[in-house]
Parts: structure tokens; sequence; C-alpha cells
């Protein structure tokens, strides 16, 4: 995995997902993280040290069961929401690559009760990451 000169392309691969317990509760329960929305979807995020093996970015995918109460739908929302990022994390991975010891773990939640196409959602992910790099 090419971390040090941008991305590894348009894949997002297992080392890139927030799968640790500590690390959600460090995210949700801290008082470090911030949060900015583009309807319908919330990104919460939290700058960490990065060690030597971790990306730059790490993130998950929330749609809570109260927006969906069957799987089908919150599936395909979680789709769509990696897709989008997945097209579009460039925009982070490039600010990113000036500050090597810095590491973003990001959530992103979906807070609508509709189901939205993936154009929108994939336009309101760029603008969710595209004010976060600006941010940094």
């Amino acid at each position: 995995m090419n971390t040090e000169g941008g991305t590894t392309g348009a894949r997002l691969t297992k080392e890139e997902r927030i799968s640790s317990r500590l690390l959600i509760e460090k995210l949700f329960s801290g008082g470090g993280s911030r949060s900015m929305a583009a309807f319908p979807v919330r990104l919460v995020y939290m700058e960490t040290e990065r060690g030597e093996h971790e990306p730059p970015v790490s993130i998950m995918v929330s749609v809570p069961k109260r927006c969906f109460k069957r799987a089908v739908a919150r599936n395909r929302v979680k789709r769509q929401l990696r897709e989008a990022y997945r097209h579009n994390k460039q925009l982070l991975w490039q600010r990113l690559a000036d500050k090597p010891g810095q590491r973003l773990l990001i959530a992103f939640i979906w807070t609508d009760n509709q189901l939205h196409s993936s154009a929108e959602v994939g336009r309101k992910m760029r603008n969710l990451l595209t004010r976060l790099s600006e941010k940094l």
C-alpha cells in the first residue's frame, strides 16, 4: 500500500476502515472530535497521531436503524457512502500528504429517512470533504 505518495488509486482497503471499538469510542465520546453536515450526511472527525503503518485517513459508515428499518435499504446507503468517499478521498489525502505524523478518523452518519440518488450522495460527500480539507 502506497500511503506516502497519495492515494492507492480508487480503492478502499481494510486498513482505511475504523474497526477498533476503542477508536470508535474515542471518536464519539472524546472532546476532541468535531462535526459538520451536508444533509443527509453528517461527518464527525478527529485528528490523532499516526503510527508507522497506518493510513492518513480512516473511516467508518453508520446508517441508524431508526432511519431505515429494512437492512436492504441500510446496506444500500452504506454502499453509496463508501463509494462516494472512495471516489473523492484524494481531496483529503493530498492535504494530509504535507503532514506525515497526522491521522484523521472520520465517521459518516446518515441522517435522513429517505433514499437519495448516488449522484446526490457523491455531491454531498465532495462538499463535506472539500470543507474538511480547507479546515485542516
